[in-house]
């Protein structure tokens, strides 16, 4: 892959997954469970974006913290050899690394065993680096919602002072913890210039009962453009100019569905970042989430590069 001067930035969670496939409730039953395969591997949506971004030949700075332990030291050495990089600051003492456990079932379906008292859930906005450094192109947090000490008003900072730079501004999300509504957040997204959230995330933060209702809602809240993710129906686009469906790759058998949304995440960054087309970025993104679900893993597609 070809390598690119430009930095993006993604500000995040970086921790381990331990994944589990197949996993059934049987276990609780029988004491054991013959699974197929289980695994160690890097995880966490920023992490994880990082990762597909530095791999297909991006230049990447990951905002993030990690603990003094050895799961901190794997996730390091992982970035050292992706050639990620990582504030000098970022190891902390006195707090572990996230570990999540990812229960795949047999429809590739994931169910997390999360520890909230790590990493996972501990960035606050004072370990973000900014201003953001000259050489960054666009700026993604990945993503809404995951960092309690993270909330509206925080978000309305991080965005505003990347668009004061001239950045481009990018944000996955998660489900919403505490009830917020997509008025909650509107001051923060009048920054956004391209929002991913699937399409049951963006409906219980809209209230709306479709993906194209959604899209609308938060095209009206600021948001330049609406990227919501709908598996195999693919994805619906809404911009001031361009709104329609982009449909998935056909012929996709899913064994895990693990690190999908962010492989298409960081997929689209990667053709935005190249200056492709908005419906052109939604197509590449599709093709690199179809490529994640047919591998057990986050990232592991990206070994057949």
């Amino acid at each position: 892959m070809q390598n690119y001067p430009e930095q993006i930035i993604v500000i995040g969670a970086a921790i381990i997954d331990i994944l589990v496939r197949p996993a059934d409730a049987e276990v609780f039953q029988t004491g054991s469970y013959p699974a197929d395969d289980i695994r160690m591997s890097t995880g966490a949506d920023a992490l994880n974006e990082a990762t597909v971004l530095a791999r297909l030949g991006r230049k990447v700075r990951l905002e993030t913290v990690i603990g003094s332990d050895r799961a901190g030291d794997f996730v390091r050495e992982h970035c050292i050899r992706e050639g990620i990089e990582l504030p000098t600051d970022c190891v902390r003492t006195g707090i572990s690394t996230g570990i999540n456990v990812v229960l795949v079932d047999k429809s590739g379906e994931r169910h997390f065993l999360t520890n909230p008292r790590g990493t996972l859930r501990t960035l606050t906005i004072q370990d973000i680096h900014m201003p953001f450094g000259d050489e960054a192109q666009i700026v993604c947090f990945a993503s809404i919602f995951v960092f309690p000490k993270i909330g509206p008003r925080e978000l309305e900072i991080i965005f505003r002072q990347a668009k004061r730079q001239g950045k481009t501004v990018c944000a996955d999300m998660t489900k919403r913890k505490n009830g917020e509504t997509v008025r909650d957040i509107s001051a923060a997204l009048q920054y956004v210039d391209y929002l991913f959230p699937n399409a049951e995330e963006a409906m219980l933060l809209t209230g709306k009962n479709t993906a194209e209702e959604a899209a609308e809602c938060l095209r009206e809240a600021g948001v330049k453009h609406v990227v919501i993710k709908c598996g195999q129906r693919g994805c619906y686009l809404r911009s001031e100019e361009e709104s329609g469906w982009v449909p998935a790759v056909s012929g996709v058998e899913c064994v895990d569905t693990t690190g999908a949304g962010d492989s298409f995440s960081a997929g689209f960054i990667y053709a935005l970042a190249a200056g492709k087309g908005f419906r052109a970025c939604a197509e590449f993104a599709n093709e690199c989430g179809a490529e994640a679900v047919q591998s057990v893993g986050a990232v592991e597609w990206l070994d057949k590069l």
